[in-house]
């Protein structure tokens, strides 16, 4: 079954703009796609044009007929916590008292501290994104 769209003359301009202005490629492929079914392709060939699946260029028109164009915006990345967030209160309060006097040192505590182990390259991310500096000697 063809997904049927009704688009006017105002929404196929919104989508010509945002097919070529929108900052997130991901949001210009679903304006693309939609912007070749107004031009009436068959399903498969604009799948091709835009370098999608079938069933992703339907998961587009239904995204679509679900909340217009600004549903198609929506951009829902993944984005795991770190289990350290659970523990930064404490953390925080360790390193002020007791500053690591490197980031091998600051690892081996947090592991002590929260059972949590993680790579020196994450310890460091976790320290700078939290603001604790590590003590030079």
């Amino acid at each position: 079954m063809t997904i049927q769209l009704e688009l006017g003359p105002e929404m196929l301009k919104e989508i010509h703009y945002q097919r070529y202005n929108h900052p997130a490629p991901l949001v210009q492929r679903r304006m693309e796609a939609l912007w070749l079914k107004s031009h009436g392709l068959p399903h498969g060939q604009i799948a091709e044009l835009v370098g999608v699946t079938e069933n992703t260029l339907r998961e587009y028109f239904e995204l679509y007929q679900q909340g217009g164009l600004e549903k198609l915006k929506e951009l829902n990345y993944y984005r795991p916590e770190s289990k350290l967030n659970a523990h930064i209160t404490s953390l925080e309060a360790h390193f002020r008292e007791h500053p690591p006097a490197s980031i091998k040192e600051a690892q081996s505590e947090i592991e002590i501290i929260t059972g949590v182990k993680r790579s020196e390259t994450q310890v460091a991310e976790f320290l700078k994104k939290n603001c604790i500096s590590v003590a030079e000697k």
